[in-house]
């Protein structure tokens, strides 16, 4: 257990694990595109610890690119629509991308944003993300890859926040009452 801000933060991942999986996600991404460049996306804003620490262990001719959505806008329950607050930079037809994700939990928001990607005409979508929460799954996304099966409770840490904090954090943990 750790004290942050106040906060007791139960670490569930350490930095440790998370170098280690990340690594082997890198390898498997490099196998399974070998001879090919790769188009990185990575959604903002959680997912830039895990999707530059990604980069550096793909061995890859790569792109990398950001955006930023929501689907809550005031709102603690997604309304469902999609709001690109900052699209990509450039355009994905005919490239190999992969979408990096910190979290994945209802789906809404991602299997919408899959389908525009879609609509792009990209070569191949690949779907990775670091943590996947699959008991609050309300539509289901195809996971390409996956570091690790988390349980449905609040994680903060290695770029997941509460309120705007905790992203600084080398490991993931709970949040404790």
């Amino acid at each position: 257990m750790s004290r942050e801000n106040g906060q007791n933060i139960k670490v569930h991942l350490t930095e440790e694990q998370i170098n280690k999986r990340v690594a082997e996600i890198g390898a498997e991404i490099t196998e399974r595109f070998k001879g090919e460049s790769v188009y990185l996306v990575c959604i903002l804003r959680g997912s830039i610890f895990f999707t530059t620490e990604l980069a550096k262990r793909i061995d890859l001719p790569m792109e990398i690119d950001f955006m930023t959505v929501s689907s809550y806008g005031a709102e603690t329950v997604s309304s469902g629509v999609i709001n690109v607050k900052q699209d990509l930079s450039g355009s994905i037809e005919g490239k190999n991308v992969i979408v990096v994700e910190d979290i994945i939990d209802s789906g809404n928001t991602l299997s919408r944003l899959l389908q525009l990607f879609k609509s792009r005409n990209p070569k191949t979508l690949t779907l990775c993300t670091l943590l996947d929460k699959p008991e609050r799954r309300q539509v289901e996304v195809d996971v390409d890859y996956t570091g690790f099966v988390v349980p449905d409770k609040f994680v903060v840490g290695y770029g997941l926040d509460w309120d705007q904090k905790y992203r600084n954090l080398p490991y993931i943990g709970f949040v404790e009452e």
